[in-house]
């Protein structure tokens, strides 16, 4: 331990062993004496400091643009690092101007004014001492005292300085709010140096439409601090769009008049007279858009997300061209399938019979039941027909299972419409239509309302479309109910497939998982000892538990007997994100052990989430720069601390990210039943639990069930799972997709 260290002036920071630092806060003063090491994007810094006690300690967390020769005063807590030892992990801090001619020297020599190295730092502070930054505040004309400053140059760092001033100040006044150094620095990029603290002083809630990371509620809490009251116009508008935005993360694409102002009310604890106001506030100001419609004979006020609603209208249109436009029936070529053919069963040929009889068709149906099949025989009845066919998908890893069931090329969506990094736009759009005669979709049950938008957009009148998947899987994360809202409209061909094939009735993953779609309890009979099934169920409600038999099951059981890897072969899915068997809890614990820590092995820090190489990833946000998109997963591969960035193997490649874009990803040892949709694993293990109870829906064990491909282990209690096949009304999401097809159909008389 540092010997210059005196433990009696921090009396509460040193457990009885001397290594263990309870979380105290505390506040340092002093002068950064040097940067031991600070990524490329400055979201992490190790920092050695001279406090006001003269003693040397070192500070490690996000410093920001942090320099040399700085003064700091930085709040945080003591911790020790079984490798470095003491040192004091910064959660706040801010600069403060040096006072000491060698403070001062520092200081400029670090390269904070552009015109003034080491050798301009010395021959000012050698001059003006003590006052130097005095000078610079006031008087930066007396710089032509010092030997060898020109005009020019004095002019280069009057400037530079008054700059920093700015922002120095405006960082201080943000981090006063409670904003972390990288939020400062997204504010001020956005709103400018000095014009920053005004911004948010007029409308703190813009932060949370202009600021990624700083949502309603933290913005919320930085009008609270500044006395802005609740009853606010501003507030109250703001918080209104929050409650909508809520509504759509549970995908519904609209809400009545009255559920979205009770929602608010409750949130805001304001009158619901004032609630309107605010709502009318948000609907002036474009931020939400209102749309009457009739419904049970009665006129019902719905609002939506601007974006949204013209998402919907927009996708209306599409598909009513699609559904309008005439195709000339193709006789499907029987006679030069072979015997491929002749093996599908009734509902199967009609499914094949119907991409060719229609323009617009959809198949759907569970697991086992040949929906692959049926993509195979249309891909070769148009390859016999000389059709152009492009297969697509809305994940990557459902475009790659359909290429390998298929034997033919298949493509995200994102990527068969190309985005443009430049134009930020696709390619393919309806002024420039991708070049092909049939286009089949497999997993659309995962397809939201934006994207699909996008797709039907770029398709040209006359193309044949096909739509596959399972209509009874969970629905799309993003907002939407596209697949079920296409079937209920009427106005498209559906196959049905239910016949399950011979060796699929084999499977008790296949058997179970229907059983559950039809509202019936799986069969949990454990299997004699000397039999190897691909289903098993535990029993054991115990969350605690539950978490380490989950634990022991995919880091020793599966892969001693079955040879299972665990890390790309084996997958945790949870119905939920928190608690003892919630994916955050799961992830640290099967990091710890499938993935840890080591020498070789370098690790990540941001905010509470850690990474290091080696870790299964998830993309949690769709990237277009990057060509990586929501719910993806990939292995990182390398740390480079110097440089600030870390590298992802994703199915598309080697993805390079810097430091602070790691909020774009979460550990996926463990995810949701949700973002597992379009996937499949030749292992999956679930548990089923009473503390999951608000998630207890059929659709999601269902889902969650037919993830698996080779080998299912299921975790919980008869109890929970009981819940969860008898709830067969899970929440619908609001739409107004089936109303806008049938009225584009049948539009009413003038």
């Amino acid at each position: 331990m540092d010997t210059e260290f005196d433990f009696d002036e921090y009396p509460d920071t040193i457990a009885d062993d001397a290594k263990t630092y309870a979380p105290v806060a505390y506040t340092i003063r002093g002068e950064v004496l040097r940067i031991v090491f600070a990524s490329e994007d400055r979201d992490f810094s190790i920092i050695r400091l001279r406090d006001d006690k003269d003693h040397e300690q070192t500070l490690v967390g996000n410093l920001g643009n942090i320099l040399e020769g700085q003064q700091i005063e930085a709040t945080g807590h003591w911790e020790f690092h079984k490798e470095h030892g003491r040192q004091f992990r910064v959660e706040q801090f801010k600069a403060v101007l040096p006072t000491t001619s060698d403070g001062i020297r520092k200081y400029l020599a670090s390269g904070v004014l552009p015109g003034i190295g080491a050798t301009y730092a010395n021959r000012i502070v050698d001059h003006f001492g003590a006052q130097t930054l005095h000078i610079l505040d006031t008087a930066s004309e007396r710089l032509k005292e010092v030997p060898g400053i020109g005009k020019k140059r004095i002019e280069e760092i009057r400037n530079a300085w008054h700059s920093a001033a700015r922002e120095r100040e405006s960082s201080i006044f943000l981090q006063g709010l409670g904003l972390s150094a990288t939020q400062c620095k997204k504010v001020i990029a956005k709103y400018g140096e000095g014009a920053a603290p005004e911004v948010v002083r007029r409308n703190p809630y813009r932060l949370a439409d202009d600021i990624t990371g700083i949502g309603f509620l933290s913005a919320d809490n930085i009008a609270r601090s500044m006395g802005i009251p609740q009853d606010a116009p501003l507030r109250l508008c703001a918080g209104v769009v929050y409650v909508m935005d809520e509504l759509t993360g549970m995908g519904h694409i609209c809400c009545p008049r009255p559920v979205l102002l009770e929602r608010a009310k409750k949130l805001l604890g304001a009158p619901l007279e004032a609630i309107e106001e605010g709502l009318k506030t948000a609907v002036s100001e474009n931020k939400l858009m209102q749309e009457t419609v009739q419904e049970g004979g009665e006129s019902i006020d719905l609002f939506f997300p601007r974006r949204l609603r013209l998402a919907e209208i927009s996708l209306a249109h599409a598909l009513h061209v699609l559904l309008s436009t005439p195709v000339r029936p193709c006789p499907v070529p029987y006679d030069r399938l072979g015997d491929n053919y002749l093996r599908l069963n009734q509902q199967q040929r009609q499914a094949v019979d119907f991409a060719f009889r229609y323009g617009f068709s959809i198949v759907t149906g569970g697991p086992g039941v040949g929906k692959t099949t049926v993509v195979n025989q249309i891909a070769a009845a148009a390859r016999l027909l000389r059709l152009q066919v492009k297969l697509a998908a809305p994940t990557g890893r459902a475009a790659k299972r359909l290429s390998e069931a298929t034997g033919r090329d298949a493509e995200t969506i994102h990527r068969l419409l190309k985005w443009d990094v430049q134009e930020k736009a696709f390619t393919f759009d309806e002024k420039t239509p991708l070049s092909c005669d049939l286009l089949v979709v497999d997993e659309v049950s995962m397809l939201d309302t934006q994207l699909a938008d996008s797709l039907f957009r770029a398709v040209a009148p006359g193309t044949r479309v096909v739509l596959v998947g399972d209509k009874d899987q969970l629905p799309s994360v993003g907002p939407g109910a596209v697949l079920h809202d296409l079937i209920s409209c009427g106005r498209v061909p559906v196959t049905q497939l239910t016949e399950v094939y011979r060796q699929a009735g084999n499977s008790r993953i296949i058997t179970n998982a229907h059983a559950v779609n039809r509202g019936a309890m799986p069969d949990l009979t454990p299997l004699p000892s000397n039999v190897r099934g691909d289903f098993y169920w535990i029993e054991q409600d115990d969350s605690v538990r539950a978490a380490d038999i989950i634990a022991r099951m995919v880091t020793d059981r599966i892969p001693t007997v079955y040879g299972f890897n665990p890390l790309t072969e084996v997958q945790v899915l949870s119905p939920m994100r928190k608690g003892e068997c919630g994916t955050i809890a799961l992830n640290n614990i099967l990091q710890k052990t499938i993935n840890p820590p080591a020498p070789n092995k370098a690790t990540l820090t941001f905010g509470n989430r850690s990474f290091r190489e080696g870790d299964k990833v998830m993309q949690t946000s769709n990237n277009y720069d990057k060509g990586v998109f929501n719910g993806e997963m990939g292995i990182i591969t390398t740390i480079d601390d110097t440089a600030g960035e870390f590298y992802v193997q994703f199915d598309v490649g080697l993805i390079k990210y810097q430091f602070v874009e790691a909020d774009q990803l979460v550990l996926a040892y463990a995810v949701t039943v949700h973002k597992s949709q379009g996937s499949e694993y030749p292992v999956v293990v679930m548990p089923v639990l009473s503390q999951h109870f608000v998630m207890l829906q059929k659709n999601l064990i269902y889902t969650g069930m037919t993830r698996a491909k080779k080998l299912l282990i299921m975790v919980g209690s008869r109890r929970a799972l009981g819940i969860a096949v008898s709830n067969n009304t899970p929440s619908q999401r609001r739409t107004m997709l089936v109303q806008r097809l049938l009225a584009l159909a049948n539009p009413p008389a003038l």
